[in-house]
């Protein structure tokens, strides 16, 4: 962790300079002034995480300072040095901001442990607080919703990625779930107790992407008038995700390079390195290699990312995944919709099953939401999938015209929504099929369809 950095004011020589080495040898960084002007050029010109001050200076007072503090450092803790019998003005000072105080003479080891006591509160508020807006539309101990074999391959590879501080990048068309796998991992890993920071890079204006990332010093642009920190130091002990990342303009790439290599930052208008410690996962809906190649993407920079690539199928590969998809959205909506629709019919999953989904599990979502919406509590049929979206009878994307394969696509298909009809019942399916037992299980293993008991999803997982 870096060292916090402590602003003592005092205009007596000899306790400035010996509580300033005490405070080193502690392991703070220490800015030591002997009046109040002197103090605040230091608070204008670097971040401090604490202030030390006596009350009565010359020139700019300890009270100013405060005032001054309240405005350039709000974050910091204060700390005020008073004279034997002004507990009346100390408690004045604290009703301005200041967090504590200690009289005259000073007791170092008192003072030490005031400090480390207010910045381990300060610091556990300001993670509450980090971890509340986490919370917020996220659930808990996400699980991923998934049958494929293609799903349970990636999620294997999930599970051992997770455990270590590797980059990932993840890849796949828009819609397929990867902010979602983003978030899994981050939430099997030793970080998920830290903050998950997810970042649009492509909604970010050029010409703010660093101020963005990094952050800001107050006065270093027009309008930055107080100091904010950017998603780099936001994500400080947790996952930083980079979604879009194609979309990056070329040179704030360079910028983003460094960060990563050097596990520091600078705000804009500060040259002072902050040290960061972060998990970077980065997602692309678009193939980098060709923006490489096109001069469009540094090929450093792809290098670091691509450490663990994930790449997400889309939907339309994986139908057997849509099942239980439909059956996680249903429970979902009915809890938010308040309503109370046991699913879908046969015809109708069949035909969800079908369908190409150009818009992934987000476009399924929403025609299941949309399908609650207007049936309220009754199941779903065919002909309310007519009135809400125009999938019935959509023809594959690329039909193939090989027979072999033809035949082998429609067993495939067959043999899911037969699985599906009868709830993944393997001897209920192979006796409606007309196949033994042992025959569907070696189908399946053929076309690759899993033999792995549907999973019932519950409103705590996440879908994929």
């Amino acid at each position: 962790m870096p060292s916090h950095t402590i602003l003592l004011v005092d205009d007596e020589d000899t306790l400035r300079e010996n509580l300033a080495q005490v405070l080193r040898e502690e392991g703070f960084d220490v800015i030591a002034c002997a009046d109040g002007a002197a103090a605040l050029r230091e608070m204008k010109a670097t971040r401090v995480d604490a202030i030390i001050t006596d009350l009565r200076m010359p020139g700019v007072s300890g009270m100013e300072l405060i005032d001054h503090a309240n405005k350039l450092a709000p974050d910091a803790v204060i700390v005020v040095i008073t004279a034997f019998g002004e507990v009346e003005t100390a408690v004045e000072v604290m009703k301005k901001g200041a967090q504590d105080y200690i009289c005259k003479p000073v007791i170092f080891d008192e003072l030490i442990f005031k400090i480390k006591r207010l910045l381990n509160h300060e610091a556990l508020a300001k993670e509450n607080r980090l971890l509340r807006e986490q919370v917020r539309g996220v659930y808990a101990n996400a699980a991923i919703v998934a049958r494929s074999a293609s799903m349970r391959g990636i999620m294997e590879a999930a599970e051992r990625v997770a455990q270590t501080n590797s980059n990932v990048l993840i890849c796949g068309e828009s819609g397929t779930g990867k902010e979602v796998l983003a978030r899994y991992l981050h939430s099997k890993g030793p970080r998920r107790d830290r903050p998950f920071i997810a970042v649009n890079c492509g909604g970010l204006v050029e010409g703010l992407v660093e101020s963005e990332l990094f952050g800001y010093r107050r006065g270093a642009f027009t309008g930055a008038e107080n100091d904010r920190r950017g998603y780099f130091e936001a994500a400080d002990g947790g996952t930083l995700f980079l979604d879009e990342i194609g979309n990056l303009p070329l040179a704030s790439q360079a910028v983003l390079l460094r960060a990563i290599e050097e596990k520091a930052i600078a705000r804009v208008g500060d040259t002072r390195p902050r040290p960061v410690d972060i998990r970077l996962i980065a997602a692309t809906n678009r193939a980098l290699e060709p923006a490489v190649e096109a001069g469009d993407f540094r090929e450093d920079l792809f290098f670091r990312l691509n450490v663990v690539r994930i790449t997400m199928p889309p939907l339309r590969e994986r139908p057997e995944d849509i099942p239980p998809l439909v059956e996680y959205f249903v429970a979902k909506y009915n809890a938010e919709l308040n309503t109370n629709c046991p699913g879908f019919d046969t015809d109708a999953l069949e035909t969800l099953c079908q369908h190409q989904w150009r818009g992934n599990v987000r476009e399924l979502q929403n025609t299941v939401e949309r399908a609650l919406i207007f049936v309220g509590d009754r199941r779903v049929h065919l002909d309310d999938l007519c009135c809400i979206k125009n999938i019935i009878g959509a023809a594959p994307e690329s039909p193939s015209l090989d027979l072999r394969s033809a035949t082998r696509d429609f067993e495939r298909r067959h043999i899911i929504r037969t699985l599906a009809r009868f709830d993944n019942n393997k001897k209920a399916a192979a006796e409606a099929l007309g196949i033994g037992l042992s025959s569907l299980y070696r189908k399946m293993d053929e076309l690759g369809i899993t033999k792995a008991p549907a999973p019932t999803p519950g409103l705590g997982q996440t879908a994929l």
